[in-house]
């Protein structure tokens, strides 16, 4: 590179790659909802649009016929001039990949607006030269596909294009609408539409391919240090562009130097004219998810974050713990920010490190508190040891000065991981309460998570995951405390999405339900209470049983009472969840909360569950029996060919899970181990026959208890039928419930429910209203019940 008359050596890949910008993305989104409404508008409110037009050209046409058929001829001359002119400049500035993307927006725009219903649809334009100039020059004007050509090709030149030439050819191309308005006509629905699906296909296309290098001014940059005496002889780039700036190597001779000495090297840093553009969504996110104390200020400026980081720079300098010496902080043409550095002293912290300086590390990190500074990106690679002693901090992207306590949590939370990685949690936490104390150390321990820990701190780990874990557990080694308290980063934390996905879902399962409210409500006035009473009692004997059959799985060390008050909860989550998956993991949370580890608490869950499944196929097997002798049960029966195909489907499941490694993997690693302990914990308890009644009752207690709710629910609406019968339809309504795919089983059940008391003789009129209000005492109530109580549980830490 030659500037001024001196040859400058510059070595690496200089331009920036294809990235994807936010104002691409953004572009994208416009681009489409424009297509969205010109389409809707077409279809819908286009004859109004045509009034309203005709109504404004009576207005604004002034023009005689012979002057509008000038203005006409004129505009559409360079309307048909203008593609050719980007095309040249394109070629006369040599952006060959650029002609790439040119052709290909022009080729898919006209394509696209060429398809009719016989295919693809030739262009009618006739060039008859016994007719007039303008009228030939019309028939491109008002075609869609010349329109959303241009749009297209200017779209995607965009970026390579001066940004005065940029606005006027746009100005040029959307000034059709207020020309036709001007010469006494309607603007053509078709010109709308191409104009609308010509930006549509080029921001698709510069979305796809991503943005294009743009020229690195670093002539520009080699003269600026020039004007302050910074004499550059070579440049070789460290760090290509991309989510970062461009960052060069450079030899050069500062002020002061002996005239010839290059041997100096400096850091030239270049932040392109969209680097913060690329990282607004990611700004975006993070202030919606995190609080506003775990956020630093927003910089869309280039200009401002280079500035900043270059102030804070200053301020560490002062104190001795700045790796590096800002230089030059100023703008360059075409948006470009330059920054200038010293190169850093002293090495990167390696595991090589000794204890003297990690203690020297926690030092430095206390110095820059105790001037209200914060780091922010206490990576190993911002960290430098210099020979003698002492340490040194760079980066400063994400530093604050008049930091915040969060800030400096924080700080000493990235430290503790980075240290921890390097030189084993026990050295890393001893260093760390040296300086900072147990208390203070302790508190910012709560950060000690993903969320807590920056994205690209943990990334710098070898294991992020054990990383962490270790230097918890050595923190409550050290301090002696029982726990750490979790710092709340986030706005919205795992059980609160969980919680509004649950009662989003409990809206969609209660809609079917509010439906039928009406017609419910009539058919009340006949309910015998008293019936209804007995059947809200059975239906309170169902969480007994369910809660002494848990109580009894987790060996007695959990709360029965609060184990009984968890059961509106788990009703609440199992309802609105399909399978009532919800309710197992509610299950298995509180067990955890109540102190059994993740493997007993979800061995006790499972020994329960399949418990309940035993208990429930033999009592199914044992009334059914009893049914039998006075009932046709055939219509519970499938037919052979539904037996076969599942059976087919089931030996289809096992071929793949044999056939597929992975699923083979999964189910020697995670399933059997899983069922040998359930089948241990079964030989167990089969071994204690005290407890083993007790789980045996809970479970058939719950099982008898919902059937004798609708025993009774049957009984209030004047129905006649037995006990063993309802038992029956109840056992197998509970096995759709199990199977069906909606939350809570809705539909499915209700319908098991009403066929099987049809099939014992129990009328329509008996059998609906009585299902119902089954489904109000032991789903429904309990589920509007079960969403405070679930509430009172998180806030009391029980789940």
């Amino acid at each position: 590179m030659r500037v001024d008359g001196r040859e400058i050596t510059v070595s690496g890949r200089v331009l920036q790659p294809l990235t994807r910008r936010t104002s691409d993305i953004v572009r994208l989104v416009v681009a489409t909802v424009c297509l969205a409404v010109v389409v809707a508008g077409s279809l819908i409110t286009r004859s109004d649009w045509v009034a309203l037009e005709q109504s404004i050209s009576g207005i604004v046409g002034v023009l005689t016929p012979a002057q509008s058929d000038l203005v006409y001829l004129i505009y559409g001359i360079a309307i048909l001039a203008l593609p050719f002119a980007i095309l040249l400049g394109l070629i006369a500035g040599r952006q060959w990949k650029m002609l790439v993307g040119y052709a290909l927006a022009a080729v898919i725009s006209f394509l696209l607006l060429s398809v009719s219903e016989n295919g693809i649809a030739a262009p009618r334009w006739h060039f008859n030269s016994r007719e007039r100039l303008h009228s030939v020059v019309a028939q491109f004007l008002d075609d869609p596909r010349w329109i959303a050509m241009l749009a297209a090709v200017l779209t995607v030149s965009g970026p390579w294009l001066p940004a005065r030439w940029r606005r006027w050819w746009w100005a040029l191309l959307l000034a059709f609408v207020p020309i036709h308005l001007v010469v006494s006509a309607v603007v053509p629905a078709r010109a709308v539409l191409g104009l609308a699906a010509g930006f549509f296909v080029g921001s698709l296309v510069v979305w796809v391919v991503g943005t294009p290098a743009l020229v690195v001014p670093l002539d520009g940059a080699v003269r600026e240090l020039n004007r302050r005496g910074i004499v550059v002889s070579s440049m070789s780039v460290v760090r290509p562009a991309g989510p970062g700036p461009l960052e060069l190597a450079a030899e050069a001779t500062r002020p002061g130097a002996v005239a010839g000495d290059t041997t100096a090297s400096i850091f030239i840093d270049l932040y392109g004219p969209n680097q913060r553009a690329g990282g607004a969504v990611r700004q975006f996110w993070r202030k919606l998810r995190l609080r506003s104390r775990e956020t630093s200020p927003l910089q869309l400026s280039v200009h401002r974050s280079a500035e900043h980081r270059g102030l804070i720079s200053i301020a560490i300098d002062r104190l001795g713990l700045a790796s590096s010496t800002p230089l030059v902080v100023t703008r360059l043409e075409r948006g470009w920010i330059l920054y200038v550095r010293t190169a850093d002293v002293g090495s990167v912290l390696t595991e090589k490190t000794s204890q003297a300086d990690v203690c020297a590390v926690w030092a430095g990190l206390k110095t820059l508190h105790r001037h209200d500074l914060s780091h922010g990106d206490l990576r190993a690679s911002q960290v430098s040891v210099i020979d003698g002693g002492g340490i040194r901090f760079g980066g400063f992207a994400f530093s604050e000065f008049g930091a915040t306590e969060v800030q400096m949590h924080s700080d000493i939370a990235q430290l503790l991981a980075t240290s921890t990685d390097l030189f084993g949690a026990t050295a890393a936490v001893s260093a760390a309460i040296d300086q900072f104390g147990k208390s203070e150390v302790l508190a910012a321990s709560g950060r000690l998570s993903k969320s807590g820990v920056p994205t690209l701190v943990r990334r710098a780990l070898t294991d992020d995951t054990a990383v962490l874990k270790s230097a918890r557990e050595e923190v409550l080694a050290q301090t002696g405390a029982a726990e750490i308290q979790a710092a709340t980063i986030t706005r919205f934390s795992r059980s609160q999405i969980i919680q509004l996905v649950l009662l989003v879902a409990l809206v969609y399962v209660a809609y079917p339900f509010v439906s039928t409210v009406p017609a419910f409500f009539t058919e009340l006035i006949r309910t015998n209470w008293w019936w209804a009473l007995l059947g809200l009692a059975a239906s309170s004997l169902t969480y007994l049983g369910a809660a002494a059959a848990l109580w009894a799985c987790a060996d007695d060390v959990v709360s029965f009472r609060n184990l009984t008050v968890m059961q509106f909860a788990n009703t609440f989550a199992a309802t609105t969840t399909p399978a009532g998956v919800g309710g197992l993991a509610l299950s298995t949370r509180f067990l955890q909360k109540a102190g059994l580890g993740v493997v007993r608490a979800t061995t006790a869950v499972a020994l329960q569950q399949a418990v309940q499944v035993i208990v429930h196929i033999s009592l199914l097997i044992l009334f059914t029996t009893l049914a039998g002798t006075s009932a046709d049960l055939s219509h519970f029966v499938p037919s052979a060919t539904v037996l076969y195909l599942i059976g087919g489907v089931l030996l289809g499941v096992l071929g793949v899970v044999l056939l597929v490694p992975r699923l083979r993997h999964w189910v020697g690693s995670a399933l059997i181990p899983k069922l040998t302990e359930v089948l241990a914990d079964l030989r167990t308890v089969a071994r204690e026959p005290r407890r083993l009644a007790v789980i045996v009752l809970g479970c058939a207690a719950t099982t008898l208890g919902s059937a004798l709710a609708l025993w009774a629910c049957v009984n209030s609406f004047g129905g006649n039928t037995s006990f063993v019968s309802v038992t029956v339809v109840t056992m197998i309504g509970g096995t759709l419930a199990s199977a069906a795919p909606t939350p809570g089983g809705v539909g499915a059940v209700e319908a098991a429910l009403i066929g099987g008391l049809a099939v014992f003789g129990v009328s329509s009129t008996v059998a609906i209203p009585a299902v119902l209000l089954y489904r109000v005492l032991t789903c429904w109530l309990p589920v509007v019940i079960g969403w405070p109580v679930m509430r009172w549980l998180t806030r009391s830490d029980m789940i």
